[in-house]
């Protein structure tokens, strides 16, 4: 699929740290290897400085099977929890001093129930059901930037850690009418640049048969791609932001990683809860004796398992960067992309620890910052 810019020409800089421990052999060297490769970069990630301001604003809550939030380990009554996503908007000084808004995780609701997975759930359980028990819409997208005083219009960057759900065609315009619409639709973000893993693109172009589920079937159909930036592996967008290739969950997953003043955080949807990279601090029935038994250090959120122990070694990857959390040092800062709730239908599977969002400084509309949009 053709791209206009090339990540090189929009600022984006490759990452070669965890190069080598990606490809570590034999595979029971690579947790070693991740864990090296993260203390190295953490140090110079950190000495460059932190985001001007981070913002997450509620979206949505949506049903999930335990059986796939925490791998089967997991004990209630209920089979299905809820997780929580929110948007992040994240405002950092590109490496020409220029500052930009990247949003993270800007997730349609409307497109997330053309999934299959979804959309059978409301089949199976009804609209009602489905709607108003399952799910709670917080805010829509253009909602949760207009808490923070921006619009779509002042995005500069737009990512998601992996494209599950998404149906692109709502997000960043099509070269061609849907389905009986008479004209091509119009990008959501018009000014923003998307940014996503090659390996994604190509995975959502030709999805295979156990990937079926999760991805909105005609989801990239006639996108338009004069705006979207393909990238391969770890990469850095400006000061205290990178995306870092996260492996497993999907081929081409990346978290979100930032430097605040109370350290790094990173953000991913390879676990769902504090619980998922911390089994042996868990108190959800089941999970820490699960992690015992199998020797494991995390328990993968495991709805798709495309490549168990590549996304094994991306959580350690994300918890090896990522700094201890303030309010608990017992606890890193890697933070659910889409985050268990405490939902007391659920219990006794509650978040032992809850992030509950990632606030540090003041976001800025672009009429105020001095420098524009390059």
């Amino acid at each position: 699929m053709a791209t206009v810019e090339r990540a090189e020409e929009v600022g984006i800089q490759p990452i070669e740290t965890f190069a080598a421990a990606h490809t570590t052999w034999p595979r029971g060297d690579r947790p070693a290897a991740m864990r090296e490769a993260a203390a190295e970069f953490r140090g110079d990630f950190k000495s460059q400085g932190t985001v001007r301001a981070i913002r997450t604003i509620d979206l949505a809550s949506a049903g999930y099977p335990v059986s796939f939030a925490f791998h089967g380990a997991a004990r209630g009554v209920n089979p299905y929890v809820n997780i929580l996503n929110r948007l992040v908007v994240v405002q950092f000084e590109d490496f020409e001093g220029a500052l930009r808004t990247l949003v993270w995780e800007p997730t349609l609701p409307e497109g997330a129930a053309e999934a299959p997975f979804f959309g059978q759930l409301i089949d199976r359980f009804g609209e009602w059901l489905s709607y108003r028990v399952l799910t709670t819409e917080y805010h829509t997208v253009e909602q949760a930037l207009a808490q923070v005083g921006l619009t779509p219009a002042d995005a500069d960057f737009v990512s998601f850690d992996h494209l599950h759900v998404q149906d692109l065609r709502m997000t960043m315009g099509t070269t061609a009418p849907v389905d009986d619409e008479s004209q091509p639709r119009e990008p959501f973000f018009p000014n923003a640049r998307f940014v996503f893993q090659s390996r994604e693109v190509d995975t959502f172009a030709s999805v295979h048969p156990t990937q079926w589920a999760w991805y909105v079937p005609g989801g990239m159909d006639d996108v338009r791609t004069d705006k979207m930036i393909l990238v391969d592996g770890d990469v850095q967008l400006g000061v205290g932001v990178a995306l870092l290739w996260t492996p497993g969950h999907t081929d081409g997953n990346h978290s979100l990683c930032v430097n605040t003043p109370d350290g790094v955080w990173v953000s991913s949807e390879n676990g769902v809860a504090a619980d998922s990279w911390h089994p042996h601090l868990s108190k959800i029935p089941g999970v820490r004796k699960w992690a015992e038994f199998f020797r494991r250090e995390v328990v993968m959120n495991a709805n798709t398992l495309e490549d168990s122990v590549d996304q094994y070694d991306s959580m350690l990857k994300e918890k090896a960067v990522a700094d201890v959390n303030r309010r608990d040092p017992r606890w890193h800062n890697v933070f659910p992309s889409s985050e268990l709730t405490d939902q007391r239908r659920q219990w006794p599977i509650v978040p032992t620890f809850a992030y509950g969002g990632i606030n540090y400084g003041r976001i800025e509309p672009p009429d105020g910052r001095g420098n524009g949009r390059a």
